[in-house]
């Protein structure tokens, strides 16, 4: 049985009759993906300690806008899957957990063509028909979904993992560690080192950052594969983006690009106009041809279970490829 993900972090307790109770694991990456497996295993019994090169707050996760929104993975029948334990995970933290800094807000994915709904759709629990869109759309859907403060949740992840007794270490690593049976691969691009894995690349992504002007609703046009537009409010702050760029490492934001993005948003929404600009960021996805969640046996009695090529999907797969690492653990400590 899969562990409850969408049970807040902090009430869970796990299975008493767990074999491998108590048993040391090593989860290697700080990020949104690691964290949430960290704070999963230590749920279900685990003696959880993470070791990470980036503290949370220096991890491409800390720049998301952090919308749930399937972006840039793959594949779809895993990741829709995934989504949807992930969206009941972070409605409940908002409704039980508001401290946790998620919150449900309605908002709209716009087409410029008519099209089908998305191939996740199954995944949210109430997909509408854009019925009056801006001009150059043609429609759209209106759904509900978590967007998430990363400043404030990436935190609160810690303090959960901190209370069910695992820690976090920064630690640059060399190799994946061999000094405990399980270890848990979440190191995001990292793994193109750790674990050999060049078909991995980085997908720069650049975010502006703007005071929040009053603004509740979200939008998302990804029409364009380079650019795409979003407008995610938070309870203090707007994140407008973005952009996609295959391959590329500079995580320097660049001026003439912001300014587009800037133009791109407002025009869009045009309350930003004359927003406050707080800060430029750039991420860097990691993409790869699909999610890679599957154990590697190394030697007898030890195994890593690798988790990472979330692409631009990392907060809004976390909640259901951790309740999948559980039960990989599972396996392999009965």
């Amino acid at each position: 049985m899969a562990s409850d993900a969408s049970t807040p972090p902090n009430e869970a307790t796990g299975a008493a009759s767990l074999t491998g109770r108590g048993r040391r694991v090593l989860v290697i990456g700080a990020g949104v993906i690691g964290l949430t497996c960290a704070v999963s295993l230590a749920k279900d019994g685990y003696d959880v300690h993470v070791l990470a090169r980036d503290l949370p707050g220096e991890t491409t996760s800390a720049v998301a806008a952090a919308i749930w929104f399937p972006y840039q993975a793959l594949p779809q029948d895993r990741v829709t899957a995934w989504a949807a334990t992930s969206y009941a995970a972070f409605t409940r933290l908002a409704h039980d957990h508001p401290e946790s800094g998620v919150r449900v807000r309605t908002g709209r994915e716009l087409v410029r063509t008519p099209t089908s709904p998305p191939w996740w759709a199954d995944a949210v629990p109430d997909l509408r028909t854009v019925t009056s869109a801006p001009p150059g759309y043609t429609g759209g859907w209106e759904f509900d979904a978590p967007v998430v403060d990363m400043g404030v949740y990436l935190p609160f992840l810690v303090d959960r993992l901190t209370a069910l007794g695992g820690t976090l270490t920064r630690q640059a690593l060399p190799g994946l560690p061999n000094t405990a049976p399980i270890v848990v691969n979440c190191s995001g691009l990292a793994s193109r080192h750790l674990a050999g894995d060049l078909t991995l690349t980085p997908v720069r992504g650049q975010v502006c950052v703007l005071d929040q002007v009053g603004i509740s609703e979200w939008w998302i046009d990804d029409t364009d594969p380079d650019r795409p537009l979003y407008v995610v409010p938070r309870l203090d702050e707007i994140v407008v983006g973005g952009t996609s760029e295959p391959g590329d490492w500079d995580t320097h934001p660049r001026p003439e690009t912001a300014r587009e993005i800037l133009a791109a948003a407002t025009e869009l929404v045009p309350a930003l106009a004359g927003a406050r600009v707080r800060r430029h960021r750039v991420g860097l996805r990691p993409r790869r041809p699909s999610v890679r969640l599957e154990p590697e046996i190394r030697d007898p009695g030890r195994v890593v279970v690798h988790c990472y090529g979330h692409g631009g999907a990392g907060v809004t797969l976390s909640w259901g490829c951790a309740a999948e690492v559980v039960e990989v653990v599972r396996a392999h400590t009965s």
